[in-house]
């Protein structure tokens, strides 16, 4: 039996493989690991995003935070990054948020914080995984629940704080996914000035990320063209990830988003060690443009989780990946969607640009990726014939372009990525190699 934490927590379909007696357990052996990592009762923070699974899931769970004699804190409804700094801002021991992010309404999450708003260690979460064997009988007393009073009210304030400037004349869209962000997202760009327009704001337990939100940033782009705005802002269903559109209608990825952050920061003398750290996914012309201002880059494995260890291993404050997530190490703990478009349309506001010419700071090359089925990925990553396609591939791309071959965690898959010069160069290139591969 394979891990059953990924790199973002506990996922699966809510009711089959994410079920109430599995959350229940999760519940009382975090009270067990957690009580041998630190004095006194564990308190945890517990926040879900908004779909139907949530309500019984968080039931199941703070049932079982209870019933191991830890105390709850109940956020409700609220961006994931929130529940990370409400953890620190209310002094508990750890937070757990009931979430499945990005995927569709009917699967479901719980990933944990430590009190420190960061990811639990894959340590700590070998050992609650283990704890789910060998849970001790419930406490003679159990643990007590309240809310999270005005938490979130001082996690905003934060944001607000986080600004560069003023929106004041901005006009925002902002596609909410029906997720976490609907009643966070809008009024916090209106407090700071913009005239926002809301879209997919009105969660109802099972439109979350359906057809839109930061898997679906063509929805906001076309919505900003349509409207006159801009700017437009997309978030996936529990607000960690921001991807925005221009005024013109164009799709401004977290490459890019990363690309204009790092040289502001660097251009004020605040990107310590000169250092931004991606994942192995960003764009040659992410890499290219760091290294035209002088700044180092430092790809890690997909995942960022994996972007904020490396980050905290070099005292970087900038990560962060092509999908959206982005780590501002000054202001949080984790990948915050709402931080990001605060920081990121705030800069545009500050130097008197559109986002879109923030965004031309980086050329992005075209990137095609092709997914091959494999029975032995091990196999592949050996393969000779396979390595000679790939270098064939490099010698044909030279310095225009590049190539990746990245054995999927969870999936027989082997993900075959080409960039190049051209989108027809880049597709020729990915699927010679993924010929190759799939017959190896």
């Amino acid at each position: 039996m394979g891990r059953l934490f990924g790199t973002d927590g506990v996922r699966g379909v809510a009711g089959t493989e994410l079920t109430a007696e599995l959350a229940e357990g999760l519940g009382r052996a975090a009270v067990t690991v957690l009580g041998r990592h630190s004095a006194g009762q564990p308190v945890l923070v517990v926040g879900r995003d908004p779909r139907a699974s949530g309500v019984w899931l968080e039931e199941a769970l703070t049932g079982g935070i209870r019933a191991a004699g830890g105390d709850v804190i109940l956020a409700g409804v609220e961006p994931t990054p929130a529940i990370a700094y409400m953890t620190v801002d209310l002094g508990a021991s750890a937070g757990v948020v009931i979430s499945a992010s990005h995927n569709p309404a009917e699967d479901n999450g719980i990933k944990f914080f430590s009190h420190e708003g960061r990811k639990l260690p894959d340590a700590i979460e070998d050992e609650i995984e283990a704890a789910l064997d060998d849970v001790p009988p419930s406490a003679a007393v159990p643990g007590d629940s309240r809310p999270a009073g005005d938490a979130i009210d001082r996690y905003v304030d934060h944001l607000v704080g986080a600004a560069l400037a003023r929106l004041d004349g901005m006009r925002v869209v902002v596609d909410c996914a029906n997720g976490s962000a609907s009643a966070v997202a809008p009024g916090l760009l209106s407090r700071l000035g913009a005239d926002v327009t809301a879209l997919n704001a009105e969660p109802d337990g099972v439109n979350i990320n359906a057809g839109c939100g930061a898997l679906h940033p063509r929805f906001v782009a076309e919505a900003v063209v349509r409207l006159g705005a801009d700017a437009g802002v997309s978030h996936d269903g529990d607000a960690d990830r921001a991807l925005f559109a221009s005024a013109d209608g164009e799709v401004i990825d977290g490459d890019q988003v990363l690309a204009a952050s790092a040289i502001a920061l660097h251009e004020a003398g605040e990107l310590t060690g000169d250092t931004v750290v991606a994942t192995v996914m960003s764009n040659i012309g992410f890499e290219r443009a760091m290294g035209d201002h002088g700044i180092n880059l430092v790809r890690t494995r997909v995942g960022d989780r994996y972007v904020a260890e490396e980050m905290d291993r070099r005292g970087a404050v900038l990560g962060g990946e092509q999908s959206g997530h982005v780590i501002f190490r000054r202001y949080a703990t984790t990948g915050d969607g709402l931080l990001t478009a605060v920081r990121f349309l705030s800069l545009a506001a500050a130097r008197g640009v559109s986002v879109g010419e923030l965004a031309s700071v980086m050329r992005r090359y075209p990137q095609v990726l092709v997914n091959v089925r494999v029975e032995d990925r091990d196999a592949v990553s050996a393969s000779p014939v396979v390595a000679a396609a790939v270098a064939e591939a490099e010698e044909a791309l030279g310095d225009g372009g590049r190539v990746l071959l990245r054995p999927s965690g969870t999936e027989p898959l082997v993900r075959v990525m080409v960039e190049a010069e051209t989108e027809d160069e880049a597709n020729h290139h990915a699927r010679a190699i993924a010929d190759v591969v799939s017959g190896a």
